[in-house]
């Protein structure tokens, strides 16, 4: 017993005890001895990530790791800036991207005076003209609000604009003003988007090293790679190579490697996986600092980090969702001590107007969530909070360790632009998104609102929702499923529709009428449910809702029983489609020609049967 305890207390059980607590739910849930278990049977409770890490069960001392330095040290896993200021947190920052550079400017003021503390502009075919820069910028504390632009193509020029703007601009520190010029030649390439040329970017570069303002060239755009549908350690891995290529071209152009680090701004995607997250930037930060050290230069290993809120992990079904998402996003992103954090309207995978909500209203939505967390949270005011969690100290070390894998193996490629020709990260990004979209398909990974717990009386979408997505968005598939629902909606007034039959008593066949109703709704497919039926009533009750499929719902026990009389009422009554909600096995002995004509399990390919399904309907 600890000293000072209670005498009286119940001892605090140990890990043996808990250990066999875990077999024996685990034996009680699937109706073994716990004996067969082993001395592990938490083992069989692991999640592992599409990174192949491991998540278990509990942490505890045993997996206890060594405390890392403090904010400000080498390697900066707890933060590059020992003396941020607590009032302030990370920078808001928001993006502006009209091309009236008058009504982007009000935008800009406006924002700024509601939360807003660095600015993300689009520029030339991005946003606002060229020539028009100082009209946006007007009335701009460039010392005090960071800016960022975003001019694509129209890099070069756009810096020249900004350099004469900051040229006529007076400032007792210099230093204090913080510009990311935006060009990332490289990950553009990847994503199919119009960008300078990496020798452009490398001139920029050296312009920026010789200005006295605190100015980074070329933001290594991470995002981009996740967009597409890359795990954690490969975005990592690919940004660190990207970077690893930055940094050649800048040395090979004379720029001394500390000013070349110097040159650089990470942006990475942040998830509602709040945990991943948090050690996503945490590692980032070491990964980074471990190429500064290789490099001689470990105090300059302290590139800024840039969260942007995951576009993939956006809905376009019940979009609401997407406030919480992006809260988790924001909540995980400054934990792990981005510097800057932008959220994206909660309505961004939706053409404009599509809620007929305004974009002032999406763009406060986005804004709020952020100072909500710092002002009333106070997220800002302790730096790495979640340093010396067993947990969260773990995952960082192991997704350090397997995105600094991937990035070698980009470089035994040849690099980052090798590995870009050659196909081979678009390759090991796409058998990812591959798995993740079998994983959402099979109902293994969740989407609120998309795949669980879908919404079939939200308004249909328009015609331009349903473009093709540009990201690689979860619930894709779901929501083209959706689609054709909307479609045959317009065509005849009504949904695509199915009959629940439950059999046997409300306790026998409530969980799968629900489980039904929810995966037949995430398909677009209304169902109807005429309650506890007497078995000679099924025909009658199939026939009263006129729907041409028809699903039984109960228990092994009463299919058993049962299963093979309904199937012959449903198909006397002109039921085309008899589906039962459950496994094969449990009509095992029903002779073949009583049987229903498929099943709907958890983990089926629900994807592929919803379409098999609307098809049969005629959607």
């Amino acid at each position: 017993m600890p000293n000072g305890s209670d005498p009286g207390a119940e001892p605090v059980p140990g890990y043996a005890e808990w250990r066999k607590g875990v077999a024996g739910v685990l034996a009680k849930a699937r109706k073994v001895d716990a004996a067969e278990f082993g001395d592990e049977p938490e083992r069989l409770l692991d999640v592992s990530t599409y990174d192949g890490l491991t998540v278990a069960p509990l942490y505890t001392r045993r997996d206890e790791l060594p405390e890392a330095p403090l904010p400000g040290e080498f390697p900066f896993v707890r933060g590059g800036d020992p003396t941020r200021d607590v009032h302030r947190g990370w920078y808001v920052t928001a993006r502006f991207d009209g091309s009236d550079a008058a009504a982007v400017n009000e935008e800009i003021l406006s924002g700024l005076d509601n939360g807003v503390s660095s600015v993300w502009l689009g520029v030339g075919e991005r946003g606002v003209p060229v020539a028009d820069l100082p009209r946006a910028l007007r009335g701009l504390l460039f010392e005090l609000a960071p800016l960022a632009l975003d001019a694509g193509a129209d890099a070069s020029a756009a810096t020249a604009q900004l350099f004469s703007i900051l040229d006529g601009y007076e400032a007792t520190e210099r230093g204090d003003i913080q510009v990311f010029l935006g060009t990332s030649p490289l990950t553009s390439q990847f994503n199919g988007t119009t960008h300078t040329g990496l020798d452009t970017a490398v001139t920029l570069a050296q312009q920026a090293v010789a200005r006295p303002e605190t100015i980074r060239a070329l933001t290594v755009c991470g995002v981009a790679v996740h967009n597409a549908g890359a795990s954690d350690a490969q975005e990592l891995g690919a940004a660190i190579a990207a970077g690893l290529e930055y940094l050649r071209a800048l040395t090979a152009a004379g720029v001394p490697v500390a000013d070349a680090l110097g040159q650089l701004v990470f942006r990475f995607a942040a998830t509602d996986d709040q945990f991943g997250t948090i050690a996503k930037f945490r590692a980032a930060r070491r990964l980074w600092a471990r190429v500064a050290h290789e490099l001689g230069a470990p105090d300059a290993g302290n590139a800024p980090q840039w969260a942007v809120t995951s576009a993939p992990m956006m809905s376009q079904r019940d979009p609401w969702v997407n406030m919480l998402r992006t809260t988790l996003a924001a909540f995980g992103a400054g934990v792990g001590g981005a510097d800057l954090v932008t959220v994206l309207p909660f309505d961004s995978a939706l053409p404009a107007g599509e809620l007929d909500v305004s974009r002032a209203f999406s763009q406060r939505m986005a804004r709020n969530t952020q100072l909500l967390l710092l002002e009333e949270s106070h997220l800002g005011h302790v730096q790495d909070p979640g340093a010396g969690s067993w947990y969260v100290e773990s995952a960082t070390d192991a997704l350090a360790a397997k995105a600094w894998e991937f990035m070698q193996e980009l470089e035994a490629a040849g690099g980052f632009r090798a590995a870009l020709d050659s196909g081979l990260l678009a390759e090991r990004v796409g058998e990812t998104r591959a798995r993740r979209d079998r994983d959402v398909a099979h109902r293994k990974t969740s989407v609120t609102g998309v795949n669980e717990f879908p919404n079939l009386a939200e308004t249909p979408l328009s015609e331009a929702a349903r473009e093709p997505a540009t990201v690689a968005r979860y619930g894709a598939a779901f929501e083209t499923l959706r689609n054709r629902s909307d479609a045959y909606l317009a065509a005849h007034g009504q949904r695509p529709k199915a009959v629940l039959i439950p059999l046997g008593p409300v306790a026998e066949h409530n969980v799968r009428v629900t489980f039904t109703a929810n995966v037949l709704a995430s398909g677009g497919i209304e169902t109807t449910n005429p309650g506890v039926l007497e078995l000679s009533g099924i025909g009658a009750a199939a026939t009263e809702s006129g729907a041409s499929v028809a699903v039984l719902c109960g228990s092994d026990g009463r299919y058993a029983a049962e299963a093979a009389a309904a199937v012959e009422q449903l198909r006397g009554a002109g039921v085309a489609t008899v589906l039962l909600a459950g496994p094969e096995k449990a009509v095992a002995e029903v002779p073949d020609a009583q049987r229903p004509d498929g099943y709907l399990t958890a983990r089926m390919d629900a994807v592929a049967a919803l379409s098999g399904l609307l098809e049969k309907l005629g959607a």
